[in-house]
Formats: structure tokens, C-alpha cells, sequence
């Protein structure tokens, strides 16, 4: 695979650098890369669990899964259409691992932590309604996005992106998404030396899954006496290395990572879940140095009146 990436950018229309490559620039003449595994839990909305799927060795177990938002049908089918139609009047500037972006935001130097506004002219217009529907969701409350970035996934070009983490120096606590035009899964991976501690699951008379904290208590009432049940309904501690959580986003689904699944789980698109062509729209707000308080808050203020001016293009 990195033979491969080093000719990245030969392919038509490819972005691809360092180890990253896509079906444009590996050629038909390169060893495919190796599948990806399937993820071995599935994160439930309803619960805010993650549970082992049934194909997998963690099948009947579950542990909580914090950090996570995910609201269905975030947009209209025919928002989406607008949306997409004006994006597609812009160019789509080729970017890595088979995708396509459009960047509204400051200009940024992460490595050497520069940041200047640059070209950046704001927000698209047509963001302006969803940034104030983003106000009316639980964890949103005084969402203020300084950037957007449009990404445009297709199967043809083996569109991807790596596990990783989004950086932490100048985008702050909340990433937010809106899926548009296909379905996908986002993927959920972790490099910590912690262990995972699982819990049976058990669902009650209405087919619902009870919250790991009820499990062992009903299950030691309920089995008290009963010789073998405290094996049985133990807890389970598994290396974190070896858990992958997907969270699947249906179409015109809004998602928020924040706390534990922004800073402790890497995420990641994989090209088995891009079927049909896929449009992501991400918003990021600033860290904590550059708001109220900060050390470069009147950075920060800048950067925000531009972008909440709503009148950019991308940059």
C-alpha cells in the first residue's frame, strides 16, 4: 500500500500524499489494500450503547458509549437537493484518500500552529439555516462554527479516510456532520492500553435493552443463590485495541462527537461503506484559546464574524 501511495497524484483528478492512496493512483496493476475487518459493535442511538454484533466474539455483551449525537432527518430531501446543486456549482478541488473537498475556513499551518484568516470569506449562505437549527439540538446549545468543509465521497475512486483524530489546538470540543445523499457508517477505533469493561445484555418484556448499570443488578437479584450465576453474569474487561464501534448515519442524518468519542476514539470512513456517491458537510468551532478568555480570543472573535457572515466561497 504505501508502493502504491508514492505515486500518489498519478491518477486523474488524485490528491493522495504520504501513505494515503485510492483507486485512482493504486492502478489496476497494484495489490489492492487489505480489506478492513468488520467492526464488532454497533452503537445504539436509543441506548447510547455500543453492542456486540452478532457475527462477532462479543456477541450478547455491551458497554456504554459517551460522546455521541445523532439525530435522523436533520434536512428535508429537498434541502439536500438545494444544498448539494449549489455546492456542485463550485469546484471540487481533489483531495486525499479518493475524496473531493470544498474548504470554507481560515488558513491554517497546523504543524507550526499558525492560523490567519487568509481568502476566507465565511460560510456559504445556504449554511446559515442549518447552523441555527443546530441550536435546537440538546448538545448544540451555543454551537459556533468557524469552518466547514465539504467532502465528496465516491465508490468509483475508492473514497476513504484513515482512523484519526481531529486536531485538538485549534478546533474545540464539538465536530458535527450532516450525511448527505447516501447512507454510510462512521467507524470507531481506539489505541489506548485501557480495557473496556463489557456488560451482558438483557432486554426487558418490551424487547429493550437495560442500561449496563441495571444488568447486574437485576441479574444478581435475580440469580441470588443460584450457583454459577455470578460467572455467568460477570462483567467482562477486554483490551480496547480490540473493540471497533460502527455508527451507522442513515441519509440526512446529523451527527455530533464530542467528550470520550472525540478525544479518546479515532473515527473513520471506510470504502466498504461508500456505495453511492456520498456528500459530507463538517463543521468545527474553535478550542478554548481562541474564545472568551483565551489567549487569542481576538483571533478568534475575527475568524468568527467573517465566518458568520455567511457570504464565503470556498477558499
Amino acid at each position: 500500500m504505501e508502493e502504491a501511495a508514492a505515486s500518489g497524484g498519478a491518477g486523474p483528478g488524485c490528491g493522495c500524499k504520504g501513505i494515503r492512496s485510492c483507486l485512482l493512483c493504486e492502478g489496476p496493476a497494484q495489490a489492492a489494500p487489505p480489506t478492513q475487518g468488520d467492526d464488532n459493535f454497533t452503537y445504539c442511538p436509543a441506548t447510547g450503547l455500543a453492542e456486540g454484533n452478532a457475527h462477532s466474539p462479543f456477541a450478547g455483551w455491551a458497554f456504554p458509549f459517551p460522546g455521541v449525537f445523532l439525530t435522523e432527518e436533520f434536512v428535508s430531501e429537498d434541502e439536500e437537493a438545494e444544498m448539494v446543486e449549489l455546492m456542485d456549482r463550485d469546484e471540487w478541488k481533489p483531495s486525499q484518500s479518493g475524496r473531493k473537498k470544498q474548504d470554507y475556513g481560515p488558513k491554517v499551518n497546523f504543524k507550526k500552529q499558525r492560523l490567519k484568516a487568509g481568502g476566507f470569506t465565511g460560510l456559504p449562505s445556504f449554511s446559515k439555516k442549518i447552523v441555527a437549527q443546530m441550536e435546537a439540538c440538546s448538545v448544540l446549545g451555543g454551537f459556533l462554527p468557524v469552518e466547514q468543509c465539504n467532502l465528496d465521497y465516491r465508490p468509483e475512486r475508492g473514497s476513504a479516510i484513515d482512523p484519526h483524530f481531529d486536531d485538538w489546538w485549534l478546533w474545540g470540543e464539538r465536530l458535527v456532520s450532516l450525511n448527505l445523499l447516501s447512507k454510510t457508517v462512521l467507524s470507531m477505533s481506539c489505541d489506548s492500553e485501557d480495557s473496556i469493561q463489557l456488560f451482558p445484555t438483557f432486554r426487558n418484556e418490551n424487547g429493550e435493552l437495560n442500561p449496563p448499570g441495571s444488568l447486574t443488578q437485576t441479574s444478581a437479584r435475580e440469580n441470588s443463590g443460584k450457583q454459577g450465576s455470578s460467572c455467568l453474569f460477570s462483567p467482562r474487561l477486554v483490551p480496547s485495541k480490540e473493540v471497533t464501534v460502527a455508527i451507522h448515519l442513515p441519509r440526512r442524518s446529523l451527527v455530533a462527537l464530542y467528550g470520550e468519542a472525540r478525544y479518546k476514539w479515532k473515527h473513520a470512513i471506510y470504502r466498504r461503506h461508500i456505495e453511492h456517491r456520498r456528500v459530507c458537510v463538517t463543521f468545527r468551532e474553535l478550542s478554548a484559546e481562541f474564545r472568551a478568555g483565551g489567549r487569542r480570543e481576538e483571533l478568534g472573535n475575527e475568524l468568527l464574524q467573517i465566518a458568520l457572515s455567511f457570504q464565503g466561497t470556498p477558499v
